[in-house]
């Protein structure tokens, strides 16, 4: 059906019939994202071909994704990241913060790592790139944001150290509201005016609170309502999906001139996070294997949702927000297949013991 589809949606190209176009490219990546679930290795991918869907459909038909009525559906935007962030926190326990103790040079490398690799190499890309003003600060505001939330799904899928990184990302993200401006101002200040207490005040708005509410009702309500285990994790991949969706729909013609190039530079900033992670943590700190693996996931998956989020209370969606945009798609790609590779080449199990000390997080992924 995919190939059907697909052979529809070049004939329908070329002859001109763009009205019918989006349809059926919509048509491939649905078929494609079915098709996928019955093969083994390619079901982790299903998910973000689905999203593709839902952005060609942006892409060609924008006007149903920018508003209902007199409702724009930006406004959507801050809310779905509170829910999200507050799943995320109904997922940690206080015993994850305690991991610091426990693996203080793994928390600490890896925060070091994430904070310096990810904001200097997006300030390189931009360099490189000739893109308008606020489509590089948009790149530099992905490469300033903590963790993202995928990371800790790509290090259980690829056997690493998950303790280590659902508290490296609960670390990185309570660190944003200091760390984020202040690259956003240092790094990007020349391309869009940053005003960094009220980017602090958001990220708290956004992130920080309702972490705090779901660490809160894990704590106290842990057990009485499991039906969050099942509808949050579907909640959060809605959101993200309608996120990206809408902001393509509102950045459509900036994303047609700067397209191209941008997915290319989204993908340099995501791969050299994981190499740079990766090798920093094995040649500078002499971490153990699973470790490196660990902080190379979590250094190169950001918080793209974060970054939508920012960009949208900046008043600038439609330009800072498209590097956050297409790093979603991009980082679930690579995430998944670098995942499945760490997956392929096991470590010793007595080195995999040694480093997975909080038994929890396991049973929550």
């Amino acid at each position: 059906m995919a190939g059907m589809f697909l052979a529809a949606f070049i004939v329908a190209s070329v002859s001109g019939e763009h009205r019918f176009a989006g349809w059926l490219l919509m048509g491939f990546f649905a078929s494609t994202a079915i098709g996928f679930r019955y093969f083994e290795l390619l079901k982790g991918y299903s998910y973000t071909i689905t999203i593709l869907a839902a952005a060609s459909m942006a892409m060609y038909y924008p006007s149903y994704f920018i508003s209902v009525g007199d409702f724009k559906l930006s406004r959507l935007i801050t809310p779905l990241l509170q829910i999200i962030m507050f799943g995320m926190g109904t997922s940690l326990s206080w015993r994850d913060f305690a991991a610091v103790v426990r693996m203080p040079k793994g928390v600490i490398a890896g925060v070091l790592c994430h904070y310096t690799i990810m904001p200097f190499v997006a300030f390189i890309i931009t360099a490189i790139f000739s893109f308008p003003p606020e489509i590089a600060a948009g790149i530099i505001l992905v490469g300033s944001c903590p963790n993202g939330l995928a990371s800790n799904v790509m290090t259980y899928l690829a056997k690493a150290n998950l303790a280590l990184s659902v508290t490296l990302t609960a670390i990185s993200t309570f660190m944003a509201p200091f760390v984020t401006p202040m690259f956003m101002q240092w790094l990007g200040g020349q391309y869009v005016e940053v005003d960094t207490m009220k980017m602090l005040l958001d990220i708290v708005y956004i992130t920080i609170i309702p972490i705090v509410a779901g660490l809160i009702f894990n704590h106290f309500l842990h057990g009485k309502f499991k039906v969050l285990d099942s509808i949050m994790p579907l909640l959060s991949m809605g959101g993200i999906a309608l996120i990206i969706v809408v902001i393509t729909a509102n950045g459509r013609d900036n994303l047609l001139a700067v397209g191209p190039l941008l997915v290319v530079a989204v993908l340099m900033h995501n791969v050299s996070g994981y190499i740079l992670g990766y090798w920093s943590s094995k040649w500078l700190l002499k971490m153990p294997e699973v470790d490196c693996r660990t902080i190379a996931i979590e250094v190169g998956l950001q918080n793209a949702g974060l970054a939508s989020g920012l960009a949208n209370a900046m008043g600038k969606m439609s330009t800072v927000g498209l590097a956050a945009a297409v790093f979603g798609p991009v980082m679930n790609i690579t995430g998944s297949t670098l995942a499945l590779w760490f997956r392929s080449k096991p470590i010793q199990e007595s080195s995999l013991e040694k480093n997975t000390s909080i038994p929890s997080a396991h049973e929550r992924a």
